[in-house]
């Protein structure tokens, strides 16, 4: 096996002048970092950690063996990377300040919020409507739980459920997301009227999928789960979480570019509580700037998971609001672009004043006197 590279982000800063321009700015995001740890290992084993500042990253890199320096090269231009906005039908999704993505599950069997808007399209529409006027920028629009030990859909019983939604959704103008592995329900929801292609199996579930993808011209975003069939949640055996999803998101991205699908339309997701345990989730939430290095727009679904009931003494679903808005405060921090959550309001109320703040540091030039 051949040795693998990562640079990971371990000092931020809210603003390029407190680190007097010695900083750079992650994914085009709100945040910069100043300096980084260069990691290499093979086959699992950790061989060298080496940390280095912006100003050192480059004597670092020309020191490596030419494969790793490659390597090296690619992530330090991908960690700088300024994404284009995501276009979703009249709407334009600016990827440069944090947006947020309201979840509208239309199943019975939801982990959080299971039957509570399935076969009431009335009283879905009006708390899509809801989301929309608190803020989200994109309607995720779910017709199966992929919760541990969740039942399997028919594809026919999936399309029925969300199609309808997104008709719905569409008639109001608005950016829908649809969160599906099956490409059959894609196809029908982009037809309806979906924008982008949530697939938590990382377009691996239907090998159909990769083809509608590419052919749909549409954004994909792809998941980390460990399980190739229906049970997602299976074979979550890492030597390190945190690079063994680096690396394997990496090889989805790479997948789905060969298959013919723009790498702009790609946003990736290290999928928090899909076959990871509660010390690999809090791994990764403390790793989320590594993931920049990927070079694609991040997105993150934490609201309401299992890891935050865990650490509040087995708190249910519907009161981890507390827990919800700490992780998406802290991928704000790491420069996540997209945020999937339930509490549409409380979250962006809690991302405006992080933008507040940052804009603030960004305008405050006594830190260079």
């Amino acid at each position: 096996m051949t040795k693998q590279l990562y640079i990971r982000p371990i000092a931020l800063a809210d603003n390029p002048q407190s680190e007097e321009g010695e900083a750079v700015r992650l994914g085009g995001s709100m945040v910069w970092a100043s300096r980084f740890a260069v990691i290499v290992r093979e086959s699992g084993k950790l061989l060298s950690r080496t940390r280095a500042s912006v100003a050192e990253m480059p004597g670092v890199m020309a020191q490596l063996p030419a494969e790793l320096g490659a390597q090296a090269e690619t992530q330090w231009a991908n960690l700088r990377k300024v994404h284009a906005p995501l276009q979703c039908g009249q709407r334009t999704i600016r990827l440069d300040q944090p947006q947020v993505m309201g979840i509208l599950n239309v199943t019975p069997d939801s982990f959080s919020d299971g039957g509570e808007f399935m076969d009431k399209p009335e009283i879905a529409l009006d708390h899509a409507s809801a989301m929309l006027e608190a803020g989200a920028a994109i309607i995720d629009v779910g017709g199966e739980s992929t919760r541990p030990g969740a039942a399997a859909v028919w594809e026919g019983d999936e399309i029925k459920r969300v199609v309808p939604m997104v008709e719905r959704l569409s008639a109001m103008g608005a950016a829908i997301s649809v969160d599906t592995r099956r490409p059959a329900v894609w196809d029908a929801s982009h037809e309806a009227g979906a924008h982008i292609f949530n697939d938590v199996s990382a377009l691996r579930y239907d090998p159909r999928s990769l083809d509608l993808a590419a052919s749909s011209g549409a954004p994909v975003v792809l998941m980390h789960a460990p399980g190739n069939g229906e049970d997602l949640h299976a074979n979550g055996d890492y030597a390190d979480v945190v690079l063994d999803v680096f690396d394997w998101l990496g090889d989805a991205r790479d997948r789905a570019v060969a298959a013919g699908i723009a790498a702009e339309k790609i946003l990736l997701d290290p999928g928090i509580g899909f076959g990871k345990t509660l010390a690999e989730n809090l791994a990764l939430m403390n790793a989320l700037p590594l993931y920049h290095g990927l070079g694609q727009p991040l997105l993150l679904g934490a609201s309401r998971k299992r890891m935050i009931g865990a650490l509040s003494n087995e708190a249910p679903a519907h009161e981890r609001l507390g827990g919800s808005l700490t992780l998406a405060l802290k991928a704000l921090d790491a420069g996540v672009q997209v945020l999937r959550v339930h509490d549409v309001r409380e979250t962006v109320q809690a991302a405006r004043v992080w933008r507040g703040l940052r804009d603030a540091a960004l305008t405050d030039f006594s830190q260079l006197a």
